[in-house]
């Protein structure tokens, strides 16, 4: 019985002496992989966040992969296959995570993840060339219901995505047929930023931090802006909403880490991320991009990404996306 009780209190030790070593993980770097191509909204936001987290002392170093492909679908299915070597590595993701897996672009969704936490939240922005006789959204309508396939709008992902769905709606509620939008893809917003400055496109739909610093140099004119008011970053840019058309949207970005990940390093990831808002490099790094702070960390996120799934499919099947 001794023997017995000492074995219990050795076993009992060493899961106390575990537990306490899980709950001190000190998260002291961070791999990014990024699903898309440089110069996009993913890409821009695993930077931004790396950037804000080392300036602030919060991480000692952070490292970027970009990792195109199946509309995101290589980067996730990487993860999931490499799980026990990923637990260092954070992968961002947004909306089209969801999109992507409602029209089965690839057969995984978030559920397939850990979730670490929604973090901001980017509006969309509907962009022409700077001397395009393109001068608000209203030409754009009219040349569009005179004839849809006379105007091609690009976006930086696969068709029937948020960039495609984005100007469905905003012609939608200009009293347009939304599923004869001419859209063409390209892998991520730089090289679609590319087509629309070369001519190849009329009009580009992506993420208004994408654009900010576009307009800003001059080469691109924002015609609308998917906010209910307008953004501190742009503020010549007008609101569909101020042109007449009752359309708003706003695409969350955040990060997934691998399957496996312990609950312990979890914890860690939400918790540092949670620290990096309350720093003025964050705020530097956001107010450059005009992102809005959306935090949903760890099952709070899950609830969000659940209830959007549900409120884009049902819209996907109004549009005929599904």
């Amino acid at each position: 019985m001794k023997k017995l009780a000492k074995m219990m209190a050795v076993a009992i030790a060493s899961v106390v002496l575990s537990t306490g070593s899980l709950s001190a993980v000190e998260i002291k770097k961070i791999h990014f992989l990024i699903p898309g191509g440089a110069g996009g909204g993913w890409d821009g936001t695993a930077r931004g966040t790396g950037e804000a987290l080392t300036k602030a002392g919060l991480i000692d170093s952070a490292t970027f992969e970009n990792m195109s492909g199946g509309g995101g679908g290589k980067a996730i299915g990487y993860l999931i296959e490499n799980s026990k070597s990923n637990h260092g590595t954070l992968m961002v993701n947004s909306t089209p995570i969801v999109i992507r897996s409602l029209t089965k672009v690839f057969p995984q969704n978030f559920r397939d993840l850990t979730l670490i936490a929604g973090t901001i939240g980017d509006y969309a922005a509907l962009v022409v060339p700077a001397g395009s006789s393109y001068r608000n959204f209203k030409d754009l309508v009219a040349a569009y219901k005179k004839n849809p396939e006379s105007v091609a709008i690009g976006g930086g992902s696969v068709p029937g995505s948020m960039d495609h769905l984005v100007p469905a709606m905003a012609f939608k509620a200009a009293g347009a047929d939304p599923t004869k939008v001419k859209y063409i893809p390209f892998d991520a917003g730089g090289k679609a930023m590319a087509a629309l400055l070369s001519g190849e496109i009329d009009a580009l739909s992506t993420g208004f931090s994408e654009a900010v610093s576009m307009e800003k140099a001059g080469k691109v004119r924002m015609i609308a802006v998917t906010s209910s008011e307008r953004v501190d970053a742009a503020p010549n840019a007008p609101t569909l909403i101020e042109q007449g058309y009752n359309v708003t949207f706003v695409n969350w970005r955040g990060f997934f880490a691998a399957p496996d990940l312990p609950s312990n390093m979890r914890k860690a990831y939400i918790e540092v991320l949670g620290k990096m808002y309350k720093t003025p490099e964050w705020e530097k790094v956001r107010a450059r991009n005009g992102w809005v702070n959306i935090y949903n960390p760890g099952d709070k996120f899950m609830v969000f990404l659940a209830e959007q799934e549900k409120v884009i499919g049902d819209l996907m099947r109004e549009l005929g996306f599904l």
